[in-house]
């Protein structure tokens, strides 16, 4: 089934969801473990991955030994970080995990479920699933992905994010592979059910504006208050809409090798210092609670 796009969406007539704990504001961060499974010569790729924190001056073909150990920092440094930072602030994210990546540090992603995150598939290559071609191939390669994570974590995926853009049929696919979600989503502040070849897929929305991969792009965030603050803002904003009675959802994603320096990671700290801060106002949850919530209480909700 193509993807037909939706400019209405749920216009006034937003589901009036209240989040588990009161608040009208649910935060789901996500934290990106996705290194090792970029483009890389040493994986027998023809070119390296260009986005970084300089742009890969090497050719085609030839190694990049530096845009390598870019990446390597997010899983030897970067994720310890994230970790115990979350566990000092009894926080639970969602890890959107490349199966790759997870193939090659299955004992880091253990880490992370027996920390009491929640693991996703990210792809099996940190690759937009648009350059797909063939359904089975890319069938084969969320299977796969699924099965290398729960097989390394021992709990078995139920969302779906890939990096880019997705292909004409991997929601199909997904449904009929019994994935509860699909974040692959820019175009809301709400969940949302759409339809597929085969049933519906619940949509959780994700965001690349609260994002720290701003911080990898030019005219995008460059001290880490201008990440931190630009999260304050459109919290402040949801909260006050909340107020009104109406609902959303915000998410902030991380990426191990950048929020994951110690200069970045003061954005995190100051994050996480304003999400306890806000109290019962906001509720922070796995992608996979706010789904299981917002399942239970919208089933006729449709943008």
């Amino acid at each position: 089934m193509a993807i037909v796009r939706n400019l209405c969406g749920y216009g006034r007539s937003r589901p009036d969801i209240i989040w588990p704990n009161g608040a009208r504001v649910a935060v789901s961060l996500v934290v990106n473990f996705e290194e090792g499974a970029e483009l890389a010569i040493e994986q027998g790729d023809a070119e390296t991955e260009r986005l970084g924190e300089v742009v890969s001056v090497s050719p085609p073909g030839v190694r990049d030994l530096v845009q390598e150990q870019v990446f390597d920092y997010g899983m030897r440094v970067g994720l310890w970080r994230f970790l115990d930072a979350f566990s000092e602030n009894k926080i639970s994210s969602t890890f959107m995990m490349c199966g790759r990546a997870v193939e090659r540090v299955p004992e880091l992603a253990r880490a992370v479920i027996d920390a009491g995150h929640e693991p996703a598939v990210h792809g099996w290559r940190w690759l937009a699933h648009s350059l797909y071609t063939d359904p089975e191939v890319e069938r084969r390669d969320i299977e796969k992905t699924r099965d290398i994570i729960a097989g390394a974590s021992g709990v078995m995926p139920i969302g779906f994010m890939t990096r880019g853009s997705q292909s004409p049929w991997t929601r199909d696919l997904l449904t009929e592979l019994g994935f509860t979600y699909d974040s692959n989503a820019l175009d809301d502040d709400l969940p949302y059910w759409s339809k597929t070849s085969t049933g519906r897929m619940l949509i959780l929305p994700y965001g690349f504006d609260t994002n720290d991969m701003k911080f990898f792009h030019p005219n995008g965030f460059v001290r880490p208050e201008d990440f931190s603050t630009y999260v304050a803002a459109a919290l402040a904003t949801l909260l006050a809409e909340g107020e009104r009675g109406r609902s959303a959802m915000l998410t902030v994603g991380f990426h191990l090798r950048i929020c994951g320096r110690p200069a970045r990671f003061a954005a995190v700290q100051a994050i996480l210092d304003l999400l306890s801060s806000c109290g019962e106002k906001v509720w922070i949850a796995r992608r996979s609670d706010i789904a299981a919530h917002f399942a239970a209480n919208s089933k006729n909700s449709a943008p």
